[in-house]
């Protein structure tokens, strides 16, 4: 659980005994979306639990769009060679995206707080390596369906996620 931001607000007038409460922000990573090097969705978990959930082929529709609009960004950049969408920012949410070399999407759509996402992705990634890739079982480009790798990402996540 990390801190962002404090601020006084005024409760009550009449209670002198409570001059002001703290409101405490706490930093999430709401949801994580691997894409295959096709645009195609292998995995998906939200992370905040009061998120009413989508249908999975809403899921699926999110990806492809974002793969989608990533190919057209990456296409129309005016710096000539661009990698796509790295980040979105809005006042509600930021979505980062890192992409491999081999052209897998890992993005994850968090509090517009959130700091250090290149890094949390950046480790996402290595567990993707330690514990999918080197599934005998895991068939590439295929959905991601690994214990091991699930409970790694929870931990990982723990501490940067608010429930």
């Amino acid at each position: 659980m990390i801190i962002t931001s404090c601020r006084n607000i005024n409760v009550d007038d009449r209670d002198e005994n409570l001059a002001f409460a703290v409101n405490v922000k706490v930093m999430a990573i709401y949801s994580l979306y691997i894409l295959n090097k096709a645009g195609t969705l292998i995995f998906q978990n939200d992370y905040v639990g009061s998120v009413e959930k989508l249908s999975h082929n809403a899921y699926i529709s999110l990806g492809s769009m974002f793969h989608g609009l990533h190919a057209i960004a990456s296409n129309l950049s005016p710096t000539g060679s661009s990698s796509g969408i790295e980040t979105i920012e809005t006042e509600a949410f930021k979505l980062q995206c890192f992409q491999t070399h081999t052209g897998m999407k890992f993005y994850t759509i968090s509090d517009p707080n959130h700091p250090n996402l290149d890094e949390i992705l950046h480790n996402i990634y290595e567990l993707y390596t330690d514990y999918v890739l080197k599934n005998p079982f895991y068939e590439l480009e295929m959905s991601i369906r690994c214990d091991l790798f699930d409970d790694k990402l929870n931990r990982l996540l723990k501490g940067t996620t608010a429930d």
